[in-house]
C-alpha cells in the first residue's frame, strides 16, 4: 500500500466534475505537451500551457501559484486561464501579477542536482509523521515508477524497511530513500515534496528527466 494513500480520501475530487478540466470542445488536442527549454513565462500564458510547457518543475510551479491564491478546486481559477485572468478574478493587482511572473521564472532557473535524490524538509516532516501513525518508525522510502497513465508513467512512493542489493540508497534529510538501480537513471535529480497544491495535497515529485506530461497531471514520459 502506498505511503500516499491514507491522505487521498480527503481530498478526492470526483471524476467527472473538476474544475481543473477543461472545456471538452477541443477534442483533437493532446493531454501531453513537451517541454520548451528557453522560454520563460509570461502572464498571458495559460495555466494548462505552463504546466504542460515545463512538466520537469511542473509541480513545483504549480504549488507557487496556489501560494499566490489561485485555488483551483473550489473557486473560479481554471488552468484554461491565462494567468493574468486568473489574478485578477481573484481581485490581485499589477504588481502581484508581476511578482508571480518573476517568482516562476526564478524556479525554472533554480539548479537541479543531478547526482541525488532529495527530499524537501518539509516532505521528510511529513514522512516522518506517516511512519510514527503506521508504527513504522525507523523505515525508509521506496521510490520508483510504473507503467501506467496516457504519457507512460506514474511514480510509486511507499515504505521500505530496508534495502536489498538492487537498491541504490540516498540519504536526505533524514529520510533513506530506496531507489531500484535501473530506475536510477529516470529518477536521478528528483526532488520529493508534501505539497498543497493545484489538484490537492500529497507527495509530489520534481523529476528534471521528463520531457512530455499528461494534461491530467498523473502521468509522464521521458
Amino acid at each position: 500500500m502506498s505511503c500516499c494513500s491514507p491522505h487521498k480520501k480527503h481530498n478526492e475530487e470526483p471524476k467527472n466534475s473538476s474544475c481543473c478540466s477543461a472545456p471538452k470542445k477541443e477534442e483533437s488536442s493532446s493531454c501531453c505537451a513537451a517541454p520548451q527549454k528557453g522560454k520563460k513565462i509570461h502572464r498571458q500564458m495559460t495555466i494548462e500551457e505552463i504546466l504542460g510547457m515545463f512538466p520537469y518543475k511542473a509541480q513545483r510551479l504549480s504549488q507557487e501559484i496556489t501560494n499566490a491564491g489561485l485555488h483551483c478546486v473550489g473557486c473560479q481559477a481554471a488552468v484554461w486561464e491565462t494567468l493574468e485572468a486568473g489574478m485578477y478574478s481573484h481581485g490581485k493587482g499589477e504588481n502581484e501579477i508581476e511578482d508571480l511572473v518573476q517568482r516562476l521564472n526564478q524556479l525554472l532557473e533554480e539548479e537541479i542536482d543531478f547526482t541525488s535524490i532529495r527530499i524537501t524538509p518539509r516532505g521528510a516532516t511529513k514522512f516522518l509523521e506517516i511512519l510514527s501513525e503506521e508504527g513504522k518508525q525507523g523505515w525508509g522510502m521506496r521510490f520508483a515508477e510504473e507503467m501506467a497513465g496516457c504519457s507512460g508513467f506514474e511514480y510509486v512512493l511507499d515504505y521500505s524497511e530496508k534495502s536489498d542489493n538492487e537498491d541504490e540508497v540516498y540519504v536526505s534529510n533524514g529520510i533513506e530513500i530506496h531507489v531500484k538501480k535501473k530506475m536510477v537513471p529516470r529518477l536521478l535529480g528528483s526532488e520529493i515534496d508534501y505539497v498543497e497544491g493545484l489538484r490537492g495535497s500529497g507527495f509530489k515529485i520534481s523529476n528534471p528527466n521528463v520531457r512530455s506530461a499528461c494534461g491530467c497531471g498523473s502521468s509522464h514520459n521521458y
